[in-house]
Protein backbone atom coordinates (compact mmCIF):
# COMPACT_ATOMS: atom_id res chain seq x y z
CA UNK A 1 0.00 0.00 0.00
CA UNK A 2 1.18 3.38 -1.14
CA UNK A 3 0.97 5.44 2.01
CA UNK A 4 3.09 8.65 3.72
CA UNK A 5 5.02 11.70 3.07
CA UNK A 6 8.44 12.31 2.23
CA UNK A 7 10.23 15.25 0.82
CA UNK A 8 12.63 15.59 -1.52
CA UNK A 9 14.53 17.88 -4.23
CA UNK A 10 14.11 17.68 -7.85
CA UNK A 11 17.56 18.42 -9.69
CA UNK A 12 18.15 21.08 -12.91
CA UNK A 13 17.56 18.30 -15.05
CA UNK A 14 14.53 17.44 -13.46
CA UNK A 15 15.02 14.73 -11.99
CA UNK A 16 14.11 13.50 -8.24
CA UNK A 17 14.40 10.42 -6.01
CA UNK A 18 11.43 8.19 -5.38
CA UNK A 19 11.01 7.63 -2.27
CA UNK A 20 11.96 4.07 -1.63
CA UNK A 21 8.93 3.11 0.39
CA UNK A 22 7.39 3.63 -2.58
CA UNK A 23 9.33 1.65 -5.31
CA UNK A 24 8.17 -2.06 -4.66
CA UNK A 25 4.78 -1.04 -4.93
CA UNK A 26 5.62 1.35 -7.94
CA UNK A 27 7.44 -1.28 -9.64
CA UNK A 28 10.12 -1.12 -12.20
CA UNK A 29 8.57 0.81 -14.41
CA UNK A 30 4.94 2.85 -13.62
CA UNK A 31 3.36 5.98 -15.15
CA UNK A 32 2.72 9.84 -14.19
CA UNK A 33 0.62 12.50 -14.97
CA UNK A 34 -1.22 15.29 -14.67
CA UNK A 35 -3.68 15.25 -11.54
CA UNK A 36 -6.27 16.91 -9.73
CA UNK A 37 -5.65 20.33 -7.37
CA UNK A 38 -1.86 21.00 -9.45
CA UNK A 39 -0.02 17.56 -8.26
CA UNK A 40 0.96 14.95 -10.30
CA UNK A 41 -0.53 11.27 -10.19
CA UNK A 42 1.95 8.30 -9.90
CA UNK A 43 0.63 5.16 -10.94
CA UNK A 44 1.91 1.79 -10.86
CA UNK A 45 1.09 -0.39 -14.06
CA UNK A 46 -1.92 -2.09 -12.79
CA UNK A 47 -3.40 1.04 -11.42
CA UNK A 48 -2.65 2.43 -14.79
CA UNK A 49 -4.16 0.16 -16.84
CA UNK A 50 -7.78 0.05 -14.43
CA UNK A 51 -7.53 3.84 -15.44
CA UNK A 52 -7.30 3.02 -19.15
CA UNK A 53 -9.98 0.43 -18.99
CA UNK A 54 -12.09 2.50 -17.53
CA UNK A 55 -12.15 5.37 -19.37
CA UNK A 56 -12.39 3.13 -22.17
CA UNK A 57 -15.97 1.65 -21.09
CA UNK A 58 -17.07 5.03 -20.83
CA UNK A 59 -19.00 7.28 -23.87
CA UNK A 60 -16.97 9.34 -26.41
CA UNK A 61 -18.34 12.19 -25.35
CA UNK A 62 -17.77 11.99 -21.64
CA UNK A 63 -14.59 10.22 -22.03
CA UNK A 64 -13.08 12.55 -24.17
CA UNK A 65 -11.87 15.46 -21.48
CA UNK A 66 -10.36 12.48 -19.26
CA UNK A 67 -8.79 11.40 -22.21
CA UNK A 68 -7.08 14.67 -22.54
CA UNK A 69 -6.25 15.40 -19.03
CA UNK A 70 -4.34 12.47 -17.92
CA UNK A 71 -3.28 10.86 -21.38
CA UNK A 72 -1.59 13.96 -23.13
CA UNK A 73 1.28 14.34 -20.73
CA UNK A 74 1.36 11.05 -19.60
CA UNK A 75 4.75 9.58 -19.41
CA UNK A 76 6.02 5.50 -18.56
CA UNK A 77 9.04 6.16 -16.26
CA UNK A 78 11.79 3.87 -15.25
CA UNK A 79 13.93 4.59 -12.27
CA UNK A 80 17.29 5.12 -12.83
CA UNK A 81 20.03 3.00 -10.71
CA UNK A 82 19.38 5.85 -8.01
CA UNK A 83 15.95 5.76 -7.75
CA UNK A 84 15.50 9.14 -9.50
CA UNK A 85 12.71 9.55 -12.52
CA UNK A 86 12.74 12.25 -14.69
CA UNK A 87 9.66 14.78 -14.91
CA UNK A 88 8.66 15.50 -18.01
CA UNK A 89 8.82 19.72 -18.38
CA UNK A 90 5.20 19.56 -18.84
CA UNK A 91 4.20 17.99 -16.04
CA UNK A 92 6.67 19.89 -13.70
CA UNK A 93 5.06 23.46 -15.00
CA UNK A 94 1.48 21.61 -14.88
CA UNK A 95 2.39 21.14 -10.82
CA UNK A 96 4.71 24.17 -10.65
CA UNK A 97 7.08 21.78 -9.42
CA UNK A 98 10.35 23.67 -8.63
CA UNK A 99 13.09 22.71 -5.98
CA UNK A 100 11.04 21.07 -3.10
CA UNK A 101 8.71 18.68 -3.57
CA UNK A 102 6.49 16.25 -1.54
CA UNK A 103 5.29 12.96 -2.00
CA UNK A 104 2.72 11.60 -0.62
CA UNK A 105 0.79 8.16 -0.79
CA UNK A 106 -2.90 7.90 -1.37
CA UNK A 107 -3.23 3.76 -1.04
CA UNK A 108 -3.64 3.06 -4.62
CA UNK A 109 -1.46 6.14 -6.12
CA UNK A 110 1.61 8.55 -5.26
CA UNK A 111 0.83 12.10 -5.41
CA UNK A 112 4.02 14.79 -6.20
CA UNK A 113 3.44 18.10 -5.11
CA UNK A 114 5.27 21.46 -4.87
CA UNK A 115 5.93 21.44 -0.91
CA UNK A 116 4.52 24.84 -0.75
CA UNK A 117 1.48 24.14 -2.11
CA UNK A 118 1.29 20.84 -0.02
CA UNK A 119 1.55 22.94 2.91
CA UNK A 120 -1.22 25.33 2.14
CA UNK A 121 -3.72 22.78 0.93
CA UNK A 122 -3.25 21.27 4.09
CA UNK A 123 -3.62 24.20 6.24
CA UNK A 124 -7.26 24.96 4.60
CA UNK A 125 -8.31 21.51 5.99
CA UNK A 126 -10.32 21.69 8.48
CA UNK A 127 -11.58 19.02 11.18
CA UNK A 128 -15.27 19.54 9.92
CA UNK A 129 -14.69 18.72 6.34
CA UNK A 130 -12.47 15.74 7.34
CA UNK A 131 -15.42 14.42 10.28
CA UNK A 132 -17.78 15.31 6.96
CA UNK A 133 -15.82 12.74 4.93
CA UNK A 134 -15.56 10.07 7.82
CA UNK A 135 -19.75 10.37 7.72
CA UNK A 136 -19.80 8.91 4.70
CA UNK A 137 -17.37 5.91 5.78
CA UNK A 138 -19.19 5.42 8.94
CA UNK A 139 -16.24 5.69 11.09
Amino acid sequence: MLIGEYQHNIDLKGRVAVPARFRDDLGALFYITKGLDNCLFVLPQDEWSRLVDKIKTMPISKARGLQRFFFSGAAEVVPDKQGRILIPQQLREHAELDKEVTFIGTSSRVEIWNSKRWAEFNSVLTQDSIAEAMDMLDL
